[in-house]
């Protein structure tokens, strides 16, 4: 895969959680929400979810799996849960503060485990998977959703580009390294086989994004992501006129108020041996 993530990538809170929740969720979260739980809609028995951020697949699996499943949501992000727990109110979800990499559940204690979007973010993603294979039961279901590469979704690569062209000397490489850095399928495969995982299912999916304005867009990619830091970094008063000029550079590129796109991520389902 490439470079780890760098020390703070995986905060979130403040600000960037609501930029995060109202845009980027229904944008791009939600629509692989979907597409993510229906590989899980048999599931009957208890379900983790890791970095599960602010409940975009906790909504859907509570809507679809059988009304005898229970859910624990977890993410690293305190302020993560407390806007997914706002949002959502239901008897067979618990919210839990964990980190995916040292979870504090029993071995063999799911029948499966989900994770949409947070292996990007593991500093050791084998260490994750391995974690995942403990806590699941024999014979339990692995599903995991990783972005595809840059040019596969047009609106982030235009806003990495736009963000690049503020800052040429030392353009921010977050979306390059983190969301879409970890695309290889054949690197994902060999992840998963030494964390335990030798049989793993992969479809590349592409969905249609949800629609919403160049300032909206901007704003939930510029303000709603750890891209945040590297901006201020580089650029303390500058946040506003980045975001500006990222809002610009996707007018210039899409032409319409409402922009339409489409994502496109690796949707993957592995299985625990039972006998194993």
């Amino acid at each position: 895969m490439t470079d780890r993530p760098l020390a703070g990538e995986s905060a979130f809170a403040g600000s960037l959680v609501g930029h995060y929740d109202s845009v980027l969720g229904p944008f791009m979260f939600e629509p692989f929400a979907r597409e993510t739980a229906r590989r899980l809609a048999g599931v009957r028995g208890p379900v983790l979810e890791v970095c599960a951020g602010t409940g975009a697949l906790t909504r859907e699996l509570d809507r679809i799996l059988p009304p005898d499943a229970t859910i624990v949501a977890t993410d690293l992000n305190p302020p993560m849960l407390d806007q997914a727990a706002a949002r959502l109110t239901s008897p067979r979800v618990t919210w839990r503060q964990a980190d995916a990499l040292a979870l504090p559940f029993e071995d063999g204690a799911f029948d499966a485990v989900a994770c949409q979007f947070g292996v990007m973010f593991y500093p050791d993603p084998v260490a994750g998977h391995r974690e995942a294979r403990r806590v699941l039961k024999p014979g339990g279901l692995y599903v995991l959703a990783v972005w595809d590469d840059l040019e596969s979704n047009p609106v982030a690569e235009a806003v990495h580009q736009a963000v690049a062209a503020c800052f040429p000397q030392d353009p921010p490489q977050f979306f390059a390294r983190t969301p879409h850095g970890h695309h290889d399928i054949a690197k994902l495969r060999e992840a998963l086989a030494a964390g335990g995982f030798a049989d793993a299912a992969v479809d590349t999916v592409t969905l249609e994004a949800g629609r919403f304005t160049a300032d909206e867009l901007a704003a939930g990619f510029c303000q709603g992501t750890p891209l945040r830091h590297e901006i201020e970094q580089r650029a303390a008063a500058g946040l506003g006129g980045t975001t500006g000029a990222v809002a610009e550079a996707l007018r210039e590129r899409f032409r319409a108020e409402k922009i339409a796109s489409k994502i496109q991520a690796h949707v993957i389902a592995a299985g625990r041996e039972a006998n194993g």
